[in-house]
């Protein structure tokens, strides 16, 4: 594996912060107003409604089947390949390098250790099996995507992180090294060696507290090399940028969109599966690969139902839809199938 090349753009500071036009009275804004104000006061509402609407099987009854991954696996693989460890944490091997986008291996998405979402499996592979990384990628600073003990673990295991704007601090103190993270606003772009990562637009908000509402970015990113172009939306509710990357970095090999822990009422924020096949349509994608599903219950579906609508509308559409078990490696340029393994559970 040869070692990651990161280029010298890394805008760190508040002032770097404030320059962003996305930034403004202290808070990033997404491109269109129109997504849902989260307010802490109707949380109470909030779970009410949870608790009223939520489907019968929100979590699997027995295991959901998972393929281990061997270190050996992942070095030996010659292919551009790509391996989802469960929810939207996934390893790619691109032209060599080994990028990690969004790892969470903690048993629960929380804050808390002992009370959240828990998992419904385990990930294919430990941390501590996985190779040397050359970068991990971060979308925002949600507990399902961004995952304090993990990046403890991983800190001196990775070359490189790339975040969104005002994510460095969180990585710093929980010990990974100022020369190591590069932040990103969105359209700007790094190089891995052979690899460009691009940090792309998505509808989302930030926020790990009471006080730091919109503090810190959230990106989609395109990851291409030569051969091969992967999008990963990161959370996102359905909106014009999808258009506007498909036309600047498309068409892609694979897309990888948020499929899962939708509501109507969230919709602005979290696409429903209509909105994410659109997505995939947007993108120019070839093949789409639905995540942000199969491991945390987050919503009030069942936790079959992202696999079940978005597999009819892939019908519907004509769309080659990968529904791969975790740890099952995919190669990106490949033509194979995967099967409704859920159906067996």
């Amino acid at each position: 594996m040869s070692v990651g090349a990161l280029n010298s753009k890394a805008p760190n500071s508040l002032e770097e912060v404030s320059k962003s036009s996305h930034y403004s009275n202290g808070k990033f804004h997404n491109t269109s107003n129109k997504t849902v104000e989260f307010k802490w006061s109707n949380l109470a509402n909030y779970a009410k409604e949870y608790y009223k609407h939520r489907a019968v099987e929100t979590e699997p009854k027995t295991k959901i089947p998972v393929q281990a991954i061997l270190t050996e696996n992942i070095l030996s693989a010659s292919e551009d390949t790509i391996w989802r460890l469960g929810h939207s944490t996934l390893l790619l091997k691109i032209s060599g390098q080994l990028i990690l986008i969004d790892p969470v291996f903690s048993d629960r998405a929380s804050p808390f250790s002992f009370i959240g979402p828990k998992r419904f499996h385990q990930p294919p592979i430990s941390i501590e099996d996985l190779p040397p990384l050359d970068a991990v990628l971060i979308s925002h600073n949600h507990y399902d995507h961004l995952d304090k003990q993990s990046i403890k673990q991983l800190a001196h295991k990775v070359t490189n992180f790339v975040v969104p704007l005002g994510n460095k601090n969180d990585l710093i103190a929980w010990g990974v090294s100022d020369e190591r993270i590069t932040e990103l606003d969105w359209w700007e772009s790094i190089r891995i060696d052979e690899v460009h990562v691009v940090s792309t637009p998505a509808q989302h908000f930030s926020g790990r507290g009471l006080s730091d509402r919109d503090k810190s970015l959230w990106s989609s990113y395109v990851i291409k090399s030569n051969d091969t172009r992967v999008f990963f939306s990161g959370d996102t509710g359905y909106f014009n940028g999808f258009k506007e990357i498909g036309e600047k970095y498309g068409p892609f090999d694979l897309t990888l969109v948020e499929t899962g822990a939708y509501h109507p009422s969230w919709a602005t924020i979290h696409m429903l599966p209509e909105q994410s096949m659109q997505a995939h349509i947007d993108l120019q994608g070839r093949r789409m690969m639905p995540i942000h599903n199969g491991t945390f219950n987050l919503a009030m579906h069942s936790w079959q139902d992202p696999f079940e609508q978005i597999t009819q509308l892939s019908q519907i559409h004509k769309v080659n839809v990968l529904t791969p078990k975790m740890g099952q490696p995919i190669n990106i340029q490949g033509n194979e199938d995967t099967t409704r393994w859920w159906t067996d559970l």
